[in-house]
């Protein structure tokens, strides 16, 4: 890994989906895996900003309509009925990215699963030359999942954190490591830290 051509991106880290106001922590949908997640990827995002790489967050976003209402699709409703009016919406305290993490170099506001899909996140690759694009976040069978494999469509070279992802199913997240070896290398936070430090 060069430093300075290498990305860090991290996926739907946001205070919605992990901190105890958020919409998920009033709904009770939380897991012990995924809260751990930011304080195990902050000292990877030290190190590679510090050797001259950046840090990309990518946000999921339930644009509000006319009436505030979010525009929703019908397969996220059926599968979180609790969400509401000012959940994800952009400028709020529950869209914004952990306070563990801040600040990011560039924030990505994202609609589905990919953080590739209708955004501007490979402009930002192509721009700042990167050349390695590193992944963590949640879930991982989910986002995750689908912007790694959007990363290998476009022959960009990825990195999966194997302990700085999680999905609220344990198995779920070991069997989705195990299918995405054949797209994505995959090391820890720790490992990766530690190519990070080798290369200054």
């Amino acid at each position: 890994m060069n430093p300075q051509r290498t990305a860090l991106l991290t996926i739907d880290l946001q205070n919605d989906f992990l901190h105890p106001k958020g919409a998920y922590g009033r709904a009770g949908q939380t897991a012990d895996a995924i809260t751990a997640l930011p304080a195990r990827i902050a000292p990877l995002r030290d190190a590679l900003v510090a050797a001259g790489g950046i840090y990309i967050s990518a946000q999921f976003t339930l644009v509000p309509g006319r009436d505030g209402a979010p525009l929703i699709s019908a397969h996220l409703q059926k599968l979180r009925p609790f969400l509401t009016k000012g959940d994800f919406t952009p400028g709020g305290f529950g869209h914004d990215l952990v306070e563990t993490l801040k600040p990011a170099d560039f924030t990505i506001e994202k609609v589905a699963y990919s953080a590739f899909y209708q955004t501007r996140l490979e402009y930002i690759l192509r721009a700042m030359q990167i050349e390695t694009l590193i992944v963590g976040g949640i879930v991982t069978n989910g986002g995750v999942a689908s912007t790694l494999r959007d990363a290998h469509l476009r022959d960009i070279h990825t990195v999966m954190l194997s302990d700085g992802c999680a999905a609220f199913n344990s198995d779920v997240h070991d069997a989705t490591l195990v299918s995405l070896g054949t797209v994505t290398r995959i090391l820890t936070c720790a490992q990766a830290t530690a190519e990070i430090g080798a290369t200054q």
